[in-house]
């Protein structure tokens, strides 16, 4: 089984969705920046979960507008709920480890 995460950016704002916060603001676009040996070792750690034998990861970088592709993780393994938490994992883990994401409004 195969599950992609393709990530974009959003005219809501982040606080807005995570934490409920609106003041009114809309996202223009977003500065965007990775760690790459972060992202190797997050997609290692990913490797190592039972069931899962195919991980690709491409993350863009620099100034980003609404609608551009941040990321797209690809994940594959045995059954859908290994592949299911590979993904949510590694997906969690670029977005609060590797990233930098720096809304423009």
């Amino acid at each position: 089984m195969f599950l992609v995460h393709n990530g974009v950016v959003r005219q809501t704002p982040k606080a807005k969705v995570r934490q409920g916060i609106d003041d009114g603001s809309l996202v223009k676009g977003m500065e965007f920046a990775y760690d790459a040996v972060k992202v190797d070792a997050a997609i290692a750690e990913t490797y190592k979960m039972d069931g899962i034998f195919h991980v690709r990861v491409w993350l863009n970088e620099g100034r980003l507008d609404v609608g551009d592709d941040i990321m797209y993780v690809l994940i594959g393994g045995d059954i859908r709920p290994h592949v299911i938490d590979a993904l949510q994992f590694l997906v969690g883990k670029i977005k609060t480890e590797c990233v930098v994401e720096i809304e423009q409004k």
